[in-house]
């Protein structure tokens, strides 16, 4: 087993095998995986927001889903990784606040998870698994030596997907 590396909140960070990225409290954020089975290389993006367009002056690219993504996907390319046999696994988008009466509209967390699935697709990195949404938050760990994306949540089984 390497070593655990931290990913904060609007970063982002890539590993070879036997390390492993962690990053914890997603709540309407997500978490997105990206992983290539073949050289093991494994990226993990903590975004925030769904689009970087919507701000002006963004110096922070890891904040949001579209630009976290695409340098994710960019700095594993550059490291290595097969675009090809890339597959993208994604946690979080809770719905952490209920507001009564509020429309589905503000719901970050849904947005948060819409928008890494069209980067992806865009990119053409299929996604193999997630576990979005319900009104919890998440901690996850991915393990670059096999691929799985471990989720962890208070009072809840660990779930491997």
């Amino acid at each position: 087993m390497g070593q655990m590396i931290k990913v904060g909140m609007a970063d982002l960070k890539i590993c070879k095998a036997p390390d492993a990225l962690t990053t914890i409290g997603l709540g309407s954020c997500i978490g997105i995986a990206i992983y290539d089975p073949s050289t093991k290389i494994s990226g993990l993006a903590h975004v925030m927001l769904p689009d970087s367009t919507a701000i002006r002056n963004n110096s922070n690219i890891a904040k949001f889903a579209d630009t976290g993504i695409q340098k994710l996907y960019d700095d594993m390319i550059k490291a290595g990784a097969n675009k090809a046999r890339m597959v993208a696994k994604i946690a979080g988008g809770a719905k952490m606040f209920e507001m009564p009466g509020a429309s589905t509209s503000i719901n970050v967390g849904d947005r948060n998870a819409e928008a890494s699935r069209a980067k992806l697709k865009q990119l053409g990195v299929r996604l193999v698994a997630e576990d979005c949404g319900l009104n919890y938050g998440r901690t996850v760990e991915l393990y670059s030596e096999t691929g799985e994306y471990y989720i962890k949540a208070v009072g809840k089984p660990l779930k491997i997907i």
